[in-house]
C-alpha cells in the first residue's frame, strides 16, 4: 500500500479565476498559475515519488512539469468531473435559470454523475493500494475533493465539505491501518500570508 498519497490541484487558469466550471475543456495555466505551480516545486523539492501521475489535461500537466515532478504518467481516471452543458458556466449563471442548483446535490445535464467521478476515484485508489512507495497525483478540485472523500470511505458527496485552491498541496495516508487526511489544502500565499 502506498505510505503517502500527495493531491496537487492545477495553477490558476482563466476559468478557474472566474468560477467557471471546467471539466473537459483543455485551457493553459494563466502566468500566475504557472508561478503558482513553479512555487510548488519549493514543497515538494526532496520528496520521492516512487509514482507520478496526472490527469492528461494540460492545466495538471503544466503544473506537474513546473513543479519538476516530470515524466509523469497520464491517467484517464484523474480527469475533472465532465460538467456536461453547464462546462464553462459559473455556479452564479447557472442559478439564473435554477435558482437553488448544487453541483453536489442536483448534478449535471448530459455530464457526469457524482456517483460515475466516486467510480473513477475508486478505481484510482484501487490502483495506489498496490503500492509499496509514495505517490503524487497532479489533477483538478472536484476529482481530488471525491478521490478523498472515498479514501476516506466516505460518501463522494462529502467532497463538497473539502475545498480545494489552485496549485494546493494535500496529502493522504494512514493512522495505523485507517486511512487519514495528513494534510489539506495547503497553499503557499495562505502560509506566507500573501492574498
Amino acid at each position: 500500500m502506498a505510505r503517502e498519497i500527495w493531491l496537487i490541484r492545477h495553477g490558476e487558469t482563466e476559468w478557474s479565476k472566474s468560477g467557471a466550471h471546467t471539466g473537459r475543456t483543455d485551457i493553459p495555466l494563466t502566468a500566475n498559475g504557472r508561478a503558482q505551480a513553479a512555487d510548488v516545486a519549493r514543497y515538494l523539492a526532496g520528496r520521492k515519488f516512487g509514482l507520478v501521475l496526472t490527469s492528461p489535461l494540460r492545466r495538471a500537466k503544466e503544473t506537474c512539469e513546473l513543479a519538476g515532478m516530470g515524466p509523469a504518467e497520464e491517467l484517464a481516471g484523474l480527469r475533472e468531473w465532465d460538467y456536461g452543458d453547464y462546462e464553462g458556466r459559473t455556479t452564479t449563471e447557472i442559478r439564473r435559470e435554477r435558482p437553488d442548483w448544487s453541483l453536489w446535490d442536483d448534478g449535471v445535464p448530459n455530464g457526469e454523475t457524482l456517483e460515475q467521478v466516486g467510480g473513477r476515484a475508486d478505481r484510482v485508489i484501487e490502483r495506489l493500494l498496490t503500492l509499496e512507495t509514495d505517490a503524487a497525483l497532479f489533477a483538478h478540485g472536484h476529482i481530488l475533493r471525491i478521490l478523498a472523500a472515498r479514501w476516506l470511505g466516505l460518501s463522494p458527496s462529502i467532497g463538497r465539505s473539502l475545498g480545494l485552491g489552485t496549485a494546493s498541496l494535500s496529502a493522504l495516508g494512514y493512522e495505523r491501518e485507517s486511512r487519514i487526511l495528513l494534510l489539506w489544502n495547503f497553499r503557499s500565499e495562505i502560509a506566507t500570508g500573501i492574498s
